[in-house]
């Protein structure tokens, strides 16, 4: 599906049309720059790679240089390819935020926050066990019996324990569009998307 690279501003509300305080996220999404058009005969798959957000030369790798070079564009920071763009695109073209202006609602993908290691309650909504009585008084956090005691006489893989929490990437699915301000590169979505304030976000129709 088509979409764009940006980047994550920030929380604020908006007004509606019937007067309510409407919590939206705020996200600069592009320009982007077409840096590559793979293609079925060469690459096995029809993609157009983009770019985001300019990178300074002593920054950007020997291999990039080239391949930015070859596509006549300034080197660029991040790097993301899409799908099912619906006019023609070429090495050079510059792709903005009035592809989401007919958009109604969108996909939002990005890498959560880390919240480091954390134990199932907060991991996994764990309500706690045990009693705490009879001398238990500090065990109300704990994750219980994790595996039989003597057949198979193993924990299975899966098993739901406390370790690191966030850091993934992920994908939320049909957030409304709220508004597009073309002149100012930004895209108003209803409610929260991953990640923190700057982080960098695909957004897809």
């Amino acid at each position: 599906m088509p979409g764009l690279l940006g980047k994550k501003i920030g929380m604020t509300s908006v007004f509606s049309a019937e007067g309510k305080n409407v919590p939206c996220t705020v996200i600069e999404l592009g320009p982007c720059v077409v840096t590559q058009i793979k293609s079925l005969e060469k690459d096995g798959y029809e993609a157009v790679q983009l770019g985001f957000e300019e990178a300074k030369e002593k920054n950007t790798t020997a291999p990039l240089m080239g391949h930015f070079k070859k596509a006549g564009v300034t080197p660029k920071r991040h790097l993301a390819e899409f799908t099912g763009f619906e006019q023609e695109l070429n090495l050079g073209d510059t792709i903005t935020v009035d592809l989401f202006a007919d958009s109604s609602f969108v996909d939002v993908i990005a890498t959560s926050k880390g919240r480091g290691f954390q134990g199932v309650v907060k991991r996994h909504g764990f309500g706690g066990v045990g009693q705490t009585t009879h001398g238990q008084d500090d065990r109300l956090r704990k994750p219980g019996s994790i595996g039989a005691c003597s057949y198979p006489a193993k924990v299975f893989k899966g098993m739901r324990m406390g370790g690191q929490m966030g850091g993934d990437r992920v994908t939320t699915h049909n957030l409304q569009v709220l508004k597009v301000i073309p002149e100012h590169n930004l895209l108003l979505i209803k409610g929260s998307v991953p990640g923190y304030k700057g982080s960098i976000v695909s957004v897809i129709k």
